[in-house]
């Protein structure tokens, strides 16, 4: 591997500094960063470069967002996209609580993702089924800033709540949240309980949590009724991508032939518009033009 230029570590630099920019300290930055010390934050900050490794540089790019392969990939705001954004910027503003309903494919995460790189005090945390209460505790402190060494997961779960509420305008995002077991479920009602008008928290995910919310109150299982009421009996429902979202994304990123514009449409409708598969068949039809033009 080429060692790194001066160049792409100052670019490093500065996404790092966008990075610090979100988070209420420096110190809460670099608690957020993995196998990073604040040392060696501040160091790179400063321009001191000289005792730091090109790996630990690379490190910090796949977390900041800097030195990643430059696709030239451009985001085109969606109606999903838009919605999405005022439903963050909603609950980060007026400090509610809100669930988002999309199918897969439609840019929650993209989105999320975003505003996240964009505003200060947001915090995007990816769920997943195989978490376990420790380790879903452990993942919001450590991207809110909490280093959890030492201690154990109630005293990490006040540290999050203390810290979270002395910040100006937090917003916790949960996405892909309907993944998560029951015992960490119900860890969200505890979290609405201590931040209730004192952050924005926003859930995303696809229709299935209508399903397990549904069938938890039918059968009465504990956590349900007080969580489907504290989001306000009801979710946010995203519109559907439509044929001129497609058009705008190819548009958008070079893809200018009608023909091969109708043809990714086409494609996407047999797959409900996923965005993901929309990104693969513009990717195919812009190198299938470059081998035709060679």
């Amino acid at each position: 591997m080429e060692a790194l230029t001066r160049q792409e570590k100052d670019n490093i630099r500065e996404a790092l500094r966008s990075y610090v920019a979100r988070y209420p300290s420096q110190n809460k930055a670099a608690g957020s960063l993995k196998n990073t010390s604040a040392g060696t934050v501040s160091s790179i900050l400063n321009g001191k470069y000289e005792n730091i490794s090109d790996e630990m540089f690379r490190n910090l790019a796949a977390q900041v967002g800097s030195i990643r392969t430059e696709t030239g990939w451009q985001i085109v705001e969606t109606s999903a996209y838009q919605e999405i954004h005022y439903a963050l910027d909603d609950a980060q503003r007026w400090r509610n609580v809100t669930w988002v309903v999309g199918e897969a494919g439609c840019g929650k995460t993209t989105t999320a993702s975003l505003y996240a790189r964009e505003n200060r005090e947001v915090f995007y945390i990816l769920c997943s089924e195989d978490m376990k209460k420790g380790d879903f505790v452990r993942e919001i402190a450590r991207t809110v800033g909490i280093r959890t060494e030492g201690y154990n997961i109630r005293e990490v779960w006040s540290l999050i709540l203390d810290d979270i509420v002395q910040m100006e305008a937090p917003l916790l995002i949960f996405d892909e949240a309907d993944k998560l077991t029951e015992p960490v479920f119900h860890y969200f009602i505890s979290l609405y309980n201590k931040l209730e008008d004192k952050a924005g928290i926003v859930f995303l995910s696809t229709d299935y949590i209508k399903k397990r919310v549904e069938l938890g109150l039918r059968y009465r299982k504990p956590g349900y009724k007080e969580f489907y009421s504290r989001m306000g009996r009801k979710y946010f429902e995203l519109d559907e991508t439509t044929a001129n979202d497609v058009y705008a994304i190819c548009v958008a990123n070079g893809l200018q032939d009608r023909k091969k514009i109708d043809e990714v449409i086409r494609d996407a409708e047999t797959c409900d518009f996923d965005l993901r598969r929309v990104k693969k068949a513009i990717h195919r039809a812009k190198r299938m033009s470059e081998t035709t033009n060679k």
